[in-house]
């Protein structure tokens, strides 16, 4: 009974420390990025959506494909250069998306920023680059911790000075320095962006934290 006790005490300690790695709710100096009625202080071009409860969706045109549509891509008016990003999203099945940081060229994200990888890669087995939690041509994550399409999922992105820290669902999955990978000529400061890859996908609790 004592064993058992222990492993469940355990096993709540693990699971509370987890959850620990993502900010609560009520956390200090986190201020929402979308004010759930409008797209105010973002652009695009591309068909994204403020839903009634205050989601922001991606719903692509008929005929939209591809990802080298950049003034299709939701960026925000703003540039940021250090922050904490807290924030949920969800995918159809083989969707395809991106959290970009400090994109300093709003004509090309891909080669001025970089991406943490939103992508259906539920149950992966080794995630690289490329797939889902990683950033991509730089590190893959630690663990794959996506969860199968149609669920929310969460990331706390943490960017300050040359360091990027990823928690994916409750686990840390990416401790990086960008000089260390291709990505060492990307600027201080720059805009935030989701990506539009023309596949159906949902943000939401947007929220972030500037660091000083």
């Amino acid at each position: 009974m004592k064993t058992l006790t222990l492993l469940a005490s355990l096993s709540l300690a693990f699971s509370l420390q987890a959850e620990d790695l993502h900010p609560a709710a009520d956390a200090a100096g986190f201020v929402p990025l979308f004010n759930g009625k409008d797209l105010t202080g973002w652009q695009t071009t591309g068909n994204w959506v403020v839903e009634p409860d205050g989601n922001i969706a991606l719903k692509p045109r008929p005929g939209e494909k591809g990802w080298q549509r950049y003034d299709a891509y939701l960026s925000t008016v703003k540039k940021y250069g250090d922050f904490v990003l807290d924030l949920e999203f969800k995918f159809e099945p083989t969707g395809n998306s991106g959290v970009f940081m400090r994109v300093g060229d709003l004509k090309d994200h891909v080669k001025s920023g970089f991406e943490v990888q939103i992508l259906d890669t539920h149950g992966l087995a080794k995630p690289g680059h490329h797939d889902c939690g990683g950033i991509v041509h730089a590190m893959g994550p630690t663990k794959n911790m996506v969860k199968p399409a149609g669920e929310w999922n969460r990331y706390t992105i943490t960017v300050k000075g040359r360091q990027v820290k990823v928690v994916f669902n409750g686990e840390q999955v990416i401790d990086m320095n960008l000089d260390d990978t291709v990505k060492k000529d990307r600027p201080n400061e720059g805009h935030i962006a989701f990506q539009d890859e023309a596949k159906l996908v949902w943000y939401r609790n947007v929220r972030i934290r500037e660091l000083k």
